[in-house]
């Protein structure tokens, strides 16, 4: 589907960028399955990093379904653990070179029919220039294979437009802002690449911090200032319009260390905060990067310490996970159709409309964006089917601090219980009025948040 204007904004354009299904391009037969639990720069990747068959059990403690292979043994554990395999090693440039397709088959054949296999890794932040090539790869990967994916994770939006590779003159987005070169690079991915999967990664958290160079592992000391990226949610917000656009699902390469002097490492409240406002705006997968640092790296922090132990992210990843996958499998038959700031509005993003569907009581009250202070405030995030909204996900902004609220609907509402997988009648009885069964109390962590639905008849 071409989409070579992105100027979506309220509710009646959401609706109509979201009356495309998700569906797949041509000659594919992949489907996602379960969301994606993944990560990057670990197990399964290279020697530094061991093999899946030595950390294949702690990848599973964690929750992550989706792991690296670079091997058939890689493969072999991985299913062993109903584990899904990310294949690494294809070399994506072969496709024009002398002989370049018979290695290409000979690579395919070898892991193609495995049932662990779930895709094939193919690059990681190209250029615009690179997408011919890469949609000629990823065409005959399909044609050879069409039930696994091919892989490419791109930019974020503060890449250079060189980095994008899109010049001034081939920007076809009317859009006034400063983010049409982004809005080019996803028209031209989609429209060349025709990917079955969007991919990219942003990087949120920043912060001075001191290193403790002293101690045996790599670890960051204490924290000197923090603050927020600017252009989060606005990255969110044109990936999400890019995939709903497609009819593709998206995957949000997310911060899991600090990988330059100007990022902090990610708690486990931020990791809660990056997964649940992911869903909301209608991702399907989280990956964390890095799984893990290791002595000498740039990279400070991760999923697991030098030593193999969790760090603070670490421990609260398999709750993290486990209700990422459970909250995105209730919303895959769904459509996003709108995703909502309450509070502060941050830049990329939309307030909630007077007539909103849902809503919360207490109302939140207006704030301005201030980065790169936090966005304060909740995010609410419609989901449903023919513009018609049947859920919402409600995410508290706040990653410090715990907060309780009422949702208020238009009927009687049920709330989703992501660790036992079950849906039950909302409870009202702290609030009076005069149509309690449409409205629920829900206390939301950190970062987190409440999948809620209107009952069913």
């Amino acid at each position: 589907m071409k989409i070579s204007k992105m100027t979506f904004s309220g509710t009646a354009a959401d609706e109509r960028l979201a009356s495309s299904r998700p569906g797949r391009p041509a000659g594919s037969k992949w489907e996602i399955g379960s969301p994606i639990a993944h990560y990057y720069q670990g197990p399964g990747v290279g020697p530094k990093w061991g093999d899946i068959p030595e950390h294949a059990g702690q990848l599973a403690e964690l929750g992550f379904n989706l792991v690296w292979c670079s091997t058939v043994e890689d493969l072999d554990a991985a299913h062993a653990l109903g584990l899904r395999g990310l294949s690494y090693g294809l070399d994506a440039g072969k496709i024009d070179q002398p002989g370049g397709e018979a290695a290409l088959d000979a690579y395919i054949d070898n892991v193609k029919d495995h049932p662990a296999m779930y895709g094939y890794w193919i690059s990681d932040e190209p250029s615009a220039a690179k997408f011919p090539e890469l949609g000629r790869l990823v065409a005959y990967i399909r044609k050879r294979d069409p039930a696994h994916v091919a892989l490419i994770n791109l930019f974020p939006t503060y890449a250079t437009p060189e980095q994008l590779g899109i010049l001034s003159d081939q920007i076809t987005d009317s859009h006034p802002d400063d983010d049409r070169s982004y809005r080019e690079y996803l028209r031209q991915f989609v429209e060349i690449v025709k990917p079955d999967l969007i991919s990219y990664d942003h990087y949120h958290f920043l912060g001075e911090f001191a290193r403790d160079v002293g101690s045996e592992r790599s670890v960051v000391g204490s924290q000197i200032s923090t603050g927020d990226n600017v252009q989060y949610f606005l990255n969110l917000a044109l990936v999400r319009e890019a995939a709903l656009g497609g009819g593709v699902p998206f995957v949000n390469v997310v911060q899991a260390c600090a990988n330059t002097p100007g990022c902090r490492t990610t708690n486990g409240d931020e990791g809660r905060f990056l997964a649940y406002t992911t869903l909301a705006y209608g991702g399907q997968g989280i990956a964390q990067f890095v799984y893990q640092a290791w002595e000498g790296s740039t990279h400070w922090g991760g999923v697991v310490n030098v030593d193999g132990t969790p760090t603070s992210l670490g421990k609260a990843l398999p709750r993290i996970n486990a209700e990422f996958v459970a909250i995105g499998t209730e919303l895959q038959p769904l459509t996003s159709l709108g995703v909502y700031h309450l509070g502060a509005v941050p830049l990329g993003a939309l307030g909630l409309p007077a007539d909103a569907r849902f809503t919360v009581d207490p109302p939140v009250s207006a704030a301005k964006f201030n980065p790169p202070a936090p966005v304060e405030g909740m995010l609410l995030g419609y989901y449903g089917a023919n513009g018609n909204p049947t859920h919402v996900l409600v995410v508290n902004l706040d990653y410090t601090r715990e907060v309780t609220t009422t949702v208020v609907g238009p009927g009687s509402i049920e709330v989703f219980d992501a660790g036992e997988r079950h849906w039950h009648k909302a409870s009202d009885g702290s609030r009076a009025g005069p149509e309690p069964s449409r409205k629920a109390e829900v206390i939301l962590m950190p970062g987190g948040g409440k999948l809620l639905r209107l009952r069913r008849r």
